[in-house]
């Protein structure tokens, strides 16, 4: 069986992640930040006939908290086949660049950048012992520098200097990481859910969670002759469904 880490699995989009892999039969370690509230969101998913879903205690800006992880699915697992860096905050809005403060977008980073490298680099050892491992970053269509450069972007006029930035800069490391394990059986890509309706945006975006669960699915459970280090998004219109960068 499969195993798979995802961050920030206790609610939304990552919830519902959870829920889909957990019907493909993969074993999920659902990381939350508070054990007792991801405790009681595998007891309600058991009783909703969902198994091998387990809460795992993991704050992406405490190592000590990400290394506690890694040795419970190193004994448990021995290794880790996919992980999905999906944990996330938006910071408070607006972000001008001109006079958003240093620490507010530090912040954002720590979470959205730095906490992606943590996790990923403690548990690149897990999932070298993989056949096939699998590490999608979850990204946003606002941080395609591309998209943000064209004025007929439908969404050009949102800019913010530090959740874009934060996803812009999670796009270099992804291309970074992916050219590092290319001639090794892993697959990394950038994924964006597309703008969906969940609490991170009141509810304002128009995609549904369970398509944005299943368009990372997708893109994560790849074979062997599926590419890396791509961009891909919910948001584009395209069977490709890869954004510019």
């Amino acid at each position: 069986m499969k195993s798979v880490l995802i961050t920030g699995a206790n609610r939304s989009i990552g919830l519902e992640i959870t829920k889909q892999l957990s019907k493909k039969g993969v074993f999920v370690y659902l990381g939350t930040r508070d054990l007792e509230k991801g405790n009681k969101v595998v007891k309600q998913l058991n009783e909703d006939g969902y198994e091998n879903i387990k809460a795992i205690q993991i704050d992406v800006t405490n190592q000590a908290s990400i290394l506690a992880a890694k040795a419970i699915v190193e004994n448990e697992q021995g290794k880790l086949d996919i992980l999905i860096n999906n944990a996330g905050i938006s910071g408070e809005f607006p972000q001008n660049a001109s006079d958003t403060n240093i620490e507010a977008i530090q912040n954002v980073f720590d979470t959205n950048f730095f906490g992606v490298i943590s996790v990923t680099q403690a548990f690149l050892e897990l999932l070298k012992k993989s056949e096939s491992p699998r590490i999608s970053n979850i990204t946003s269509g606002l941080g395609s520098l591309t998209l943000h450069s064209d004025p007929t972007w439908k969404y050009y006029n949102f800019k913010s200097a530090a959740y874009g930035t934060s996803k812009a800069a999670l796009n270099a490391y992804t291309i970074n990481l992916a050219y590092e394990l290319k001639d090794l059986s892993f697959k990394v890509n950038a994924i964006d859910p597309g703008y969906t309706a969940t609490d991170f945006n009141h509810h304002s975006g128009p995609g549904t969670i369970e398509s944005a669960a299943s368009f990372i699915i997708k893109h994560t459970l790849t074979d062997d002759s599926a590419p890396t280090g791509q961009f891909y998004s919910n948001d584009i219109e395209d069977e490709t469904g890869i954004s510019p960068w």
